[in-house]
C-alpha cells in the first residue's frame, strides 16, 4: 500500500523553540500522532496495516488570537507548513499535515464571548466544541443555534465553517454558511481581518464566504458571529413510507415548494430504512422494501403546525408510519463509532454526501448506486436524503465491501472515482457538507473549472508562500504533491 507522503518541511528545534515563546507547544510523539489525523477512512485503513503517515514535527496550542497570530507569523517567515486542526473529525483528511511542520490546534481558543438577545448574534471562539456551545446557548441564553451535524460532539465552531457544514436541522436554519454574519481570521503572515457584522450589506464582495469554506488554506478562522433563534417552544413530528425512493423523493419536493420548511426531512431507501429501522413499524413487521420518510419540526407553535398540514397534505397518498421512529433515529443520529470496528475487521467502508437539484436527483441516485454495486467485492451501497431545499437536496450514500487486504486502498480509490464520476456527470456538487481535504482534491479542478484558476489566484494572494494547509483543495504546494491521491 502506498502511504500518504507529501515532501517533509525541515522544522529546525531553534523554530520550535521561538514558537513556544509565543504559546504551548508539544513534542512529544504521541501527542503529535494524534493531532496529525482525522477520520478520514483511507488513513484509518493505513493506520490499521500499520503504514507511517506524515507526523507534524510539533503541535502549537495557542489560548488567544493574538497568540495564533504570532504563531503564522513565526511560521511564515520561516516558510513552515501551518496545518489548523481542532476536533479533527473530518472524513476527507483536511487537517492532516502532508508536509509535516506545525499543526495548529485551536481547542483552547474556546468560549461564548457575547450572546446579543435583542439581535440574536452570537459572538463566539473557533475552538468551541458543539455539545457544550449548545448546551450553555439553551440553559443560559434560552436561544439556539440550530446547528446539530452527526459530529456535533467531536466538531468545533471554526471546523464548521472552514468545511461548509451542516447540522441536522438545516431545512429550518440552514447551513453553517447561512447562519454567519462575520468572521475574525488571521492571514498567513500573522494579519487579522474582521469580516461582515451587519444583516446586510453591499459594500463589495462579501468576504465572510471567501473564508468559509477554504479548509484553512487561505486564512485561520479565530471567531465567528453567528445566527441565533429563541429555544423552540413545541415540536411536531411524522413519519411515512412509500412504495419506492423517487416517489418520496417527489413529497420532499412538494413539501420545500410549498414553503414549509420542516428542520428535518430524512428519506431512507429500503436498504437504510431496514438497517436503521427494520421490525420498527407502526403493525410490528418489517419496514421490507419500504422508503421511510422522517419529519421533525420546531418552533412556535403556530408556525410549525401549519408545517405539519402541509406535510400531510403532500404526503397523502404514502402510509402513515409511527412517529416514534424519530426517537430512534434521535437515539443514534450522532453513534460514528461503528466506522473504526468496521475497517479493523478488514473492511473498506465509507460515506459520499453530494447536492443536486430536485430535477436530477433520481439520475444522480441511480447512476452512483449503479456505478458502486458494480464493484465484485461490494457488500453494501445505499443512500437517504439527508437535507432538503427549495432548489434540491443532498443524497448521501453509504458504500462498504470485503476486498482482499492488500487491495483496499485500490478498492477505496476506484470506488471512489466511478462515484464521484456519476455523481458529477449528472449534475450534482462534489461535496454537499464534508468538503474537499485530500480525498476529493484530484476532482477539484475538474468541478470549478476556470473558477479554479480564481481560487488559486486568491491562494496566491492571501499566502504567498503557501504555508497554510497545503496540499488541499487540489492547490498548488511549494513542497508539491502528495503521493495520495
Amino acid at each position: 500500500m502506498s502511504p500518504l507522503r507529501g515532501t517533509v518541511a525541515d522544522v529546525p528545534d531553534a523554530l520550535l523553540d521561538r514558537l513556544a515563546g509565543e504559546c504551548a507547544v508539544e513534542r512529544a510523539p504521541e501527542a503529535i500522532a494524534t493531532a496529525s489525523r482525522d477520520w478520514w477512512p483511507l488513513a484509518m485503513i493505513w493506520d490499521d496495516d500499520g503504514t507511517a503517515i506524515t507526523p507534524a514535527a510539533a503541535v502549537a496550542t495557542p489560548a488567544s488570537h493574538e497568540q495564533v497570530a504570532a504563531v503564522a507569523r513565526v511560521c511564515d517567515e520561516a516558510r513552515i507548513p501551518l496545518t489548523v486542526a481542532a476536533g479533527r473529525s473530518g472524513v476527507c483528511g483536511a487537517s492532516m499535515p502532508v508536509h509535516g511542520g506545525v499543526v495548529l490546534d485551536l481547542t483552547a481558543l474556546t468560549g461564548i464571548v457575547d450572546v446579543d438577545d435583542t439581535s440574536l448574534v452570537l459572538d463566539v471562539r473557533a475552538g468551541t466544541f458543539g455539545t457544550p456551545l449548545e448546551a450553555s446557548l439553551r440553559a443560559d441564553h434560552a436561544v439556539t443555534l440550530g446547528h446539530w451535524p452527526q459530529s456535533i460532539d467531536l466538531s468545533t465552531v471554526g471546523g464548521w465553517l472552514a468545511c461548509r457544514s451542516a447540522g441536522q436541522l438545516s431545512t429550518r436554519y440552514g447551513k453553517i454558511e447561512d447562519m454567519v454574519l462575520g468572521l475574525d481570521v488571521v492571514l498567513a503572515d500573522g494579519r487579522t481581518v474582521h469580516t461582515g457584522g451587519a444583516p446586510r450589506a453591499a459594500v463589495g464582495p462579501d468576504l465572510t464566504q471567501l473564508f468559509v469554506g477554504s479548509e484553512g488554506t487561505l486564512g485561520i478562522i479565530t471567531g465567528a458571529r453567528l445566527r441565533v433563534h429563541p429555544s423552540p417552544a413545541a415540536e411536531v413530528r411524522a413519519a411515512f413510507r412509500f412504495p419506492d425512493f423517487v416517489a418520496g423523493l417527489g413529497a420532499c419536493r412538494r413539501i420545500l415548494r410549498r414553503g414549509a420548511t420542516p428542520a428535518v426531512v430524512r428519506l431512507y431507501d429500503p436498504v437504510e430504512a431496514d438497517r436503521h429501522f427494520g421490525g420498527a413499524d407502526d403493525g410490528g413487521g418489517s419496514t421490507g422494501d419500504a422508503t421511510m420518510l422522517l419529519v421533525l419540526d420546531e418552533g412556535d407553535p403556530a408556525l410549525i403546525d401549519g408545517v405539519l398540514r402541509v406535510v400531510h397534505e403532500e404526503c397523502a397518498d404514502a402510509r402513515a408510519d409511527d412517529p416514534a421512529l424519530l426517537d430512534t433515529w434521535l437515539a443514534n443520529r450522532n453513534d460514528v463509532s461503528a466506522l473504526r470496528r468496521y475497517i479493523e475487521q478488514g473492511a473498506v467502508v465509507d460515506t459520499m454526501e453530494v447536492a443536486a437539484r430536485w430535477s436530477t436527483l433520481p439520475e444522480v441516485y441511480d447512476a452512483v448506486l449503479g456505478a458502486l454495486r458494480a464493484f465484485d467485492g461490494l457488500a453494501v451501497a445505499s443512500a437517504h436524503l439527508s437535507h432538503a431545499y427549495t432548489d434540491g437536496g443532498c443524497l448521501y450514500f453509504t458504500f462498504g465491501g470485503f476486498p482482499p487486504k492488500d487491495q483496499r486502498e485500490d478498492f477505496y480509490r476506484r470506488t471512489w472515482d466511478a462515484a464521484m464520476a456519476a455523481a458529477v456527470a449528472h449534475g450534482a456538487a462534489l461535496s454537499h457538507h464534508h468538503g474537499i481535504g485530500l480525498n476529493r482534491a484530484r476532482y477539484a479542478r475538474a468541478a470549478l473549472g476556470t473558477g479554479h484558476d480564481v481560487l488559486i489566484a486568491a491562494k496566491t494572494a492571501l499566502d504567498p508562500h503557501g504555508i497554510l494547509n497545503p496540499g488541499k483543495l487540489g492547490l498548488p504546494s511549494p513542497w508539491g504533491d502528495p503521493a495520495w491521491p
